[in-house]
């Protein structure tokens, strides 16, 4: 029986058993479907990134890192906390080194960037942000809280769609107390998301537990199969593209965000999101959104692998 090495690493953390938690398996080589999807059920974690260097991998890429996904019960075809943990480990083995690095993925070619101190950035799309017509009513009643929690902020803040490549609803609550007390109606919240075609619902308060954060998120996403996440990069991405779209900041947006997120579920996380301007007119005329963090490893183990399975039919 093979084995192979898997972890479990915990993203936009310093801290072990905070953040979000992915597995990562750092050479994937040779291994099937069927062994990946186990593997990432053994796991257990939401998500697990299995990376293979792309020239080893049968897509017929010649450089940077193939990386899959799959949670408990399918391939998805991008995950950034996961992302964050697999180059971590990377960087942690000596694998690579600082600078950009290619990544290949189901939903395409990324870059993912490390720096010095370990801190892993990946570039996610142009932001899109529609408001949308609200009533505040149906969303606080959906998000359980009151409805002045959303008024107080509704007429300078919209209720908007906003992507960096996953969609969410982005709705703005006054204090972090009624954030916080906030008991979500997982099948409105499910309406909410199917009528709107987003991922979610990424609520948030400019009222932080820390001084030096920018904003504190909640996301729930029950439509995807998450009641809560614990702390969520493609809504941070996202969430900074809305306050850049609604000058929330009135011209004077900080150089780099910070959300925190995932209190609530004793998962504590910082989310780092910098939005840049094209540097010369032969770049792309969209904003850039860099979303990083830190990741730190709380297992490290060698996994027995048995023997990949055709087929689920067995013959008399």
């Amino acid at each position: 029986m093979d084995s192979t090495r898997a972890l479990l690493v915990d993203a936009f953390t310093t801290e072990p058993l905070a953040g979000n938690v992915a597995g990562v398996v750092p050479d994937a080589t040779g291994l099937t479907d069927d062994q990946l999807a186990r593997i990432a059920a053994e796991l257990g974690a939401s998500e697990t990134a299995f990376v293979t260097p792309a020239s080893a991998a049968s897509d017929g890429f010649e450089t940077g890192y193939r990386i899959r996904y799959f949670t408990l019960s399918a391939e998805v075809d991008l995950c950034g906390h996961a992302t964050v943990a697999a180059f971590t480990v990377l960087f942690d083995d000596g694998v690579i080194d600082t600078g950009e690095h290619p990544i290949h993925t189901n939903a395409g070619r990324f870059t993912v960037s490390v720096t010095d101190a370990g801190r892993v950035w990946m570039r996610q799309d142009a932001p899109s942000v529609d408001p949308v017509d609200a009533d505040l009513d149906r969303f606080a009643t959906a998000l359980g809280v009151d409805p002045a929690a959303l008024r107080d902020v509704g007429a300078d803040l919209p209720v908007a769609v906003a992507s960096t490549g996953l969609p969410f609803l982005v709705v703005p609550v006054n204090f972090l107390e009624r954030l916080t007390e906030a008991d979500p109606d997982q099948a409105a919240i499910e309406a909410l998301s199917e009528e709107f075609d987003v991922a979610g619902v990424y609520a948030f308060t400019f009222d932080t537990l820390s001084a030096s954060a920018t904003l504190h998120g909640r996301t729930f996403a029950p439509a995807v199969g998450v009641p809560e996440d614990p702390v969520t990069g493609t809504a941070s991405g996202a969430a900074a593209g809305y306050l850049r779209a609604v000058d929330a900041f009135d011209g004077d947006s900080p150089d780099e965000f910070v959300l925190e997120q995932g209190h609530v579920l004793d998962r504590p996380g910082r989310v780092h999101v910098r939005l840049t301007e094209p540097t010369d007119a032969a770049d792309d005329e969209s904003l850039c959104v860099r979303v990083g963090g830190d990741a730190v490893v709380t297992l490290d183990a060698t996994l027995r692998v048995p023997p990949a399975v055709d087929d689920d039919i067995v013959e008399a």
